[in-house]
């Protein structure tokens, strides 16, 4: 049987039970289409009604440019040691925790709420952003996407706990290869400096992502994928 995204909607939608918050991860290689099967998960799930889904990119926890110079990582960009992994499974242990379902009424202080606010990731600037994603009471499902939830070394390894299912986005190489250099391309690379990235840092991260697709729950091939924008 095919799996179609109509498919993904209807088991997504299952995921929250019992009045407990659910988390759905979704990995990846880069440019395997991950933020846009996130996207447009949320989008459908959401429809015009009271929102209940809520996406949390992994991105946020990118380490600021400052700390990895300071570091000495900055031309890894991206590797797993260049996230505060620790910082990120921290964040999904509270989202599990928080208690949903409850309002913050007019006039109350949101931060009297149950509000829980996520680091952003800005591509233009290539820059976390604190505070920038808000997580309200009543999102009973978020969903998280980036490369490396499924890793199972270091504080990466605290992830995987945190989240009811995994999927893995699955894609032919040449196609990401294609949309990575085209990404890096719309967010100010030049074409040599783009092709030369996703061939090589994006490609050594690409390759150990790669090794992690057999703890996912799901593997979503292309066919089930909304098209990238």
């Amino acid at each position: 049987m095919t799996l179609t995204f109509d498919d993904l909607l209807a088991r997504a939608r299952r995921l929250p039970r019992g009045g407990r918050r659910a988390i759905l991860g979704i990995a990846g290689s880069p440019g395997a289409g991950k933020s846009t099967l996130a996207e447009c998960l949320v989008r459908e799930l959401n429809g015009t009604g009271e929102p209940w889904v809520a996406h949390v990119p992994m991105d946020g926890f990118h380490l600021a440019d400052v700390e990895l110079d300071r570091l000495g990582r900055r031309e890894r960009k991206g590797a797993p040691d260049t996230f505060d992994a620790a910082g990120y499974a921290a964040l999904l242990g509270r989202l599990r925790a928080e208690p949903h379902g409850s309002r913050v009424t007019d006039g109350e202080d949101p931060a009297d709420g149950d509000t829980v606010y996520a680091p952003g990731f800005e591509r233009v600037l290539e820059q976390p952003i604190a505070g920038a994603v808000p997580v309200p009471p009543s999102a009973r499902l978020v969903v998280t996407e980036g490369n490396y939830l499924l890793l199972g070394t270091g504080a990466w390894a605290r992830v995987r706990s945190h989240l009811d299912e995994v999927w893995f986005c699955e894609l032919a190489e040449d196609e990401r290869v294609r949309r990575l250099v085209a990404r890096h391309e719309r967010f100010g690379k030049s074409h040599a400096d783009a092709v030369a990235w996703a061939r090589g840092s994006d490609r050594r991260n690409a390759e150990l992502v790669a090794a992690t697709r057999d703890r996912a729950d799901l593997v979503v091939p292309e066919g089930a994928m909304p098209v990238s924008r």
